[in-house]
């Protein structure tokens, strides 16, 4: 077979039956230099059909925080102070450049991931008179 690009959904399976079939091929081999051509074709072809979207920056790091066991204290030198640390963590402040920047040098994460735009979650009103005491009792 021919290699050529990968145009539509059966060629993709097909590239994909193909690869299956030379995954354990030995190096030097012109097995081996097809499969790692198909592999390019493939994923040349899933990067345009099948994105998968940058992750969220505040749940990459909790990801990573998860990942390697890691404490809001942990995220200190990099986020603040353990209020700030719990206002990026909850969505009431967003990462500054700063942050970002140790984020990317300390920990490794992706600063294009980081540096996206994201909604921060309303910060629910102090009740500051007698009134409004009143009324959120209700």
């Amino acid at each position: 077979m021919t290699l050529r690009p990968i145009r539509n959904d059966e060629d993709y399976e097909t590239a994909l039956e193909e690869i299956e079939a030379l995954w354990n091929a030995e190096e030097g081999t012109p097995e081996i230099d097809r499969l790692d051509i198909l592999v390019l074709l493939v994923e040349a072809y899933e990067a345009e059909h099948y994105p998968i979207p940058d992750p969220h920056p505040i749940e990459l790091i909790l990801h990573v925080m998860d990942a390697r066991g890691l404490t809001r204290r942990d995220l200190e030198p990099y986020l603040g102070s353990r209020a700030r640390v719990s206002e990026i963590l909850n969505r009431r402040r967003p990462l500054s450049l700063e942050m970002i920047r140790k984020l990317q040098m300390g920990l490794g994460l992706p600063a294009d991931v980081l540096v996206q735009s994201y909604e921060l979650e309303d910060i629910p009103k102090r009740a500051t008179t007698m009134a409004e005491i009143g009324a959120n009792k209700e």
